[in-house]
């Protein structure tokens, strides 16, 4: 890939699943990276690219001298807390962290004269949709503290956008999926909540069954149905957020996502076939607030970015990601 070279990019949660990856990729691309993790729920061993600090953004001290020290030229930011029930049962913690903490990130990079930043942002902004695939235009009606945090955080860029010429690109992401293509990296939830990982858990030995939630919804198969994007292929339309900065672009929105929806059914048998396993399935009710579809429109990001997704097969991010449990295994 092109793009600008012996650039300093922090990337904050890049000891994380997406974060990890960044990483890996920024450097293969000829950037320099410097990551910050409180290790809360990322780990020490996705750390294979990069400079490791171990931080957390509400030590305003910290973020301080790391502006001092380091001349970074651009910020990633991937350190949101991301679990949906978990925000609904402790709002508060959501709101320090998501929130108050970027805040402190924002203040420290605005000190130091740092004003290019690309922002994690989610699906969740959206709430129930109103129609899908979902465009940028979409309203935003997050139904959840984890996905109104997130648009708070969206509001704040644009405020500071207006008051102090920060350039931000803020990417929603529908479910990330899969791994590494080398198999180095993967991912790694404790406790694990997204369905490819949970399934591949139960094809290894490592759980008993998988939990469908509802097979009563209006779609093909009763199942509801979401859009999968590889990891590689996340990372790759941040690297191109980032060119797209440092070329003086203008700050933006994008989602991004594979376009087509897979439903929760098309995913375990998808997993059968990978894996030659079995892996048992036990339909349970419906989960609160889970809407039937949820794809994405992703067509600015490929008509302005450039961004062209590879890895767009199911079977291929199932397979990935299968490579990297058999290989990691309970090693982490």
């Amino acid at each position: 890939m092109s793009g600008h070279f012996d650039t300093r990019v922090l990337v904050v949660g890049g000891a994380g699943y997406i974060g990890s990856h960044m990483a890996k990729m920024l450097v293969q691309s000829g950037h320099e990276v410097l990551i910050l993790d409180n290790l809360s729920t990322g780990f020490r061993d996705a750390v294979c690219y990069g400079r490791f600090i171990e931080g957390d953004l509400a030590d305003q001290c910290l973020l301080d001298r790391i502006f001092s020290e380091n001349e970074i030229d651009a910020v990633m930011h991937f350190a949101a807390l991301s679990q949906v029930g978990e925000s609904v049962r402790g709002p508060a913690r959501y709101y320090r962290n998501n929130v108050a903490n970027t805040q402190n990130l924002l203040d420290a990079m605005l000190h130091h004269g740092v004003r290019c930043f690309i922002f994690s942002s989610t699906a969740a902004i959206f709430g129930e949709p109103e129609y899908t695939p979902i465009d940028e235009r979409h309203r935003l009606s997050p139904i959840n503290p984890y996905g109104r945090s997130k648009r708070m955080v969206e509001e704040m860029l644009a405020d500071q956008d207006r008051a102090y010429d920060l350039r931000f690109v803020s990417l929603r992401y529908f479910n990330a999926a899969g791994a590494d293509p080398d198999g180095e990296l993967g991912e790694c939830h404790a406790p694990e909540s997204h369905l490819i990982p949970l399934v591949l858990q139960v094809a290894s030995g490592r759980r008993e069954h998988i939990a469908v939630y509802g097979n009563d919804y209006p779609t093909h198969d009763g199942t509801c149905v979401r859009d999968y994007i590889h990891v590689w292929d996340l990372c790759s339309a941040h690297l191109l957020a980032l060119e797209y900065l440092l070329a003086d672009g203008e700050s933006n929105t994008f989602n991004l996502g594979n376009g087509k929806g897979f439903s929760v059914q098309e995913v375990i048998d998808t997993a059968r076939r990978v894996t030659g396993q079995p892996i048992p399935e036990i339909i349970q009710e419906r989960r609160p607030g889970d809407p039937a579809v949820l794809v994405a429109d992703s067509q600015k990001a490929r008509r302005e970015l450039g961004w062209e997704p590879r890895f767009q097969d199911l079977g291929t991010i199932v397979g990935h990601a299968w490579e990297f449990e058999r290989k990691k295994g309970e090693a982490w």
